[in-house]
């Protein structure tokens, strides 16, 4: 009762007991709140835009109810909490369950909720348990698989290949073949490539377990959250953007690295998964088009900036993906700060000084010379730990007795490149 007596006193205030059709268009301005808004505004903004844009991968579109509950928690005027109470509470009602797109506008709302819920929190482990746990949060009460491996072989019409599918894991080695992607991921030393092949190698990564398709419905939108989560932890400061304006291409560049036919002539082909993370991480232009990507698109001779559906995916080194495509920009163009660019000096320094090694802080002091230790902490790591380039060994215990800090995946990528020269 408590529930609904909120629900209808908010619904009152807002939309007069509009039904879902009548309800009045409020439309947050996501770019408006990035570009102006403040930090927290920014980053409120910047979640909900990814979590809306993400219904998109299963054809769904969020209400206006929605996206309204998305600005007041933007603004300040509600808590995510109280947004997925109001939303879950909306969809009770037998009014809006009369609606003629209910069941599509219900789990594109209650999943963008979840969405922005589990990108606005700070933790995370690295095992299919997490992969698992998100897909049940987000599908619970929508699915009744939700957080449920499936037990039955699937395929999937995919436009790009022409109605063909690719072939997913078999129900029967769903969790050997999780384990050993996992396992074969945690092995891998980032210290030993440079940024461009560690980025890529994240893509491939991606492709793989989203390829097995554990659950029944929901593995893009499950592999999207679980993926802007790790990158997080490996010091990438991952804006969402990406997400949010290309889920499509995102899902589609998946299928199109896990698609073979030695018959016509077509191998996997990571290039396309590639170039959007490489978009993502590096800040780079390549164009990502879908059209590209189906299996009947020729690259007109005039375009360079496209690869032929049918090639098969070349070495990093000669790769489509690692190499930016980019949109000319006029001379007056103001060139755009790189996810990799330092300009702070101290930060440099403290880089350098730690390398491949695990400080204490005062070891990182004695390093870099200095011994103030307010004065190191302030102007040096911090800046470095909240640029994704160094981190803590104990990050839940900051006052640990045996602290130390490390350089993140992130920060040896810079280290081990032309970044440090």
């Amino acid at each position: 009762m408590e529930y609904h007596a909120l629900f209808f006193a908010h619904i009152k205030k807002k939309y007069y007991l509009c039904s879902v059709n009548e309800i009045p268009p409020y439309q947050p301005d996501f770019e408006e709140y990035i570009r102006q808004g403040e930090p927290e505004q920014k980053e409120r903004a910047l979640i909900w835009r990814t979590a809306i844009g993400l219904q998109q991968v299963d054809g769904l579109q969020t209400s206006d109810y929605l996206k309204d509950l998305a600005r007041q928690h933007i603004e300040g005027d509600i808590t995510l909490k109280k947004a997925k109470l109001l939303i879950e509470t909306y969809y009770k009602t037998e009014q809006n369950r009369n609606s003629l797109d209910y069941d599509d506008k219900q789990e594109a709302d209650i999943v963008s909720q979840r969405i922005a819920e589990l990108l606005s929190e700070k933790t995370f482990s690295f095992n299919p348990a997490q992969l698992i746990a998100i897909h049940k949060y987000l599908f619970y009460g929508i699915f009744k698989f939700a957080g449920k491996i499936r037990d039955y072989n699937i395929t999937k019409k995919e436009w790009i290949l022409r109605g063909e599918t690719i072939f997913y894991a078999g129900a029967d080695m769903i969790r050997d073949t999780l384990q050993y992607d996992f396992s074969q991921e945690k092995e891998f030393d980032y210290s030993k490539v440079d940024l461009s092949e560690a980025v890529n190698h994240l893509a491939r990564f991606c492709s793989n377990i989203w390829q097995i398709h554990p659950f029944g419905e929901g593995n893009t939108r499950t592999t999207a959250v679980f993926m802007i989560k790790y990158l997080r932890t490996l010091g990438f400061v991952v804006t969402n953007d990406m997400f949010a304006e290309h889920s499509w291409y995102f899902r589609n560049a998946l299928v199109r690295a896990n698609y073979i036919s030695v018959v016509d002539g077509i191998s996997y082909d990571t290039a396309f998964i590639e170039r959007f993370f490489r978009n993502l991480l590096l800040g780079e232009n390549n164009v990502l088009r879908n059209r590209e990507m189906h299996l009947d698109w020729h690259s007109p001779s005039t375009t360079p900036s496209t690869t032929p559906a049918t090639t098969p995916a070349t070495s990093p080194s000669t790769s489509p993906a690692t190499t930016p495509i980019t949109t000319p920009a006029s001379s007056a163009e103001t060139v755009e700060k790189k996810p990799m660019d330092i300009d702070n000096d101290n930060v440099k320094r403290l880089l350098l000084a730690i390398g491949h090694d695990k400080m204490s802080l005062k070891q990182m002091m004695t390093a870099v010379g200095l011994k103030d230790r307010m004065n190191f902490v302030e102007y040096s790591l911090n800046p470095a730990m909240n640029l994704g380039f160094v981190r803590m060994l104990y990050p839940d215990s900051p006052h640990h007795p045996r602290q130390k800090y490390t350089l993140t995946v992130k920060g040896l990528a810079w280290f081990n490149t032309d970044f440090n020269n």
